[in-house]
């Protein structure tokens, strides 16, 4: 098992940044892809940006490229999200995942999920 927890949401205007965090612990050997989704009200969940490996190979959604970074500190177990250039689309929970090997930007693919951390842009 792996437990996810998520941080760094909060309120924000548009343009301005956010940082997320997602801290790892327990089986931290299944943290090979860590992966950040999305989900607005009413919408699906939606992959947004991915780590893969301990050089963090990165993968990022069209929507969130370029202004989104993603990175990890191996050391802490820690993911990280930062949210630059903001808009009110991005408003979401945004949730941590991982568990898979696969290069996947599939929800059902990561069997374990944080608790997910709100993220709203003001307009």
């Amino acid at each position: 098992q792996v437990q996810l927890v998520e941080s760094g949401g909060g309120l924000v205007q548009a343009g301005g940044s956010l940082r997320l965090s997602c801290a790892a612990s327990g089986r931290t050997e299944s943290t090979y892809r860590m992966a950040w989704f999305r989900q607005a009200l009413g919408q699906e969940r939606a992959f947004v940006a991915a780590c893969t490996g301990s050089g963090c190979t990165t993968h990022y959604a069209d929507s969130v490229k370029g202004r989104f970074i993603i990175s990890r500190n191996n050391a802490k177990n820690t993911v990280y999200l930062q949210l630059n250039s903001l808009k009110p689309e991005d408003t979401a929970v945004y949730y941590c995942a991982t568990g898979t090997t696969k290069m996947s930007d599939v929800s059902g693919e990561y069997p374990y999920w944080g608790q997910g951390t709100q993220v709203t842009v003001s307009s």
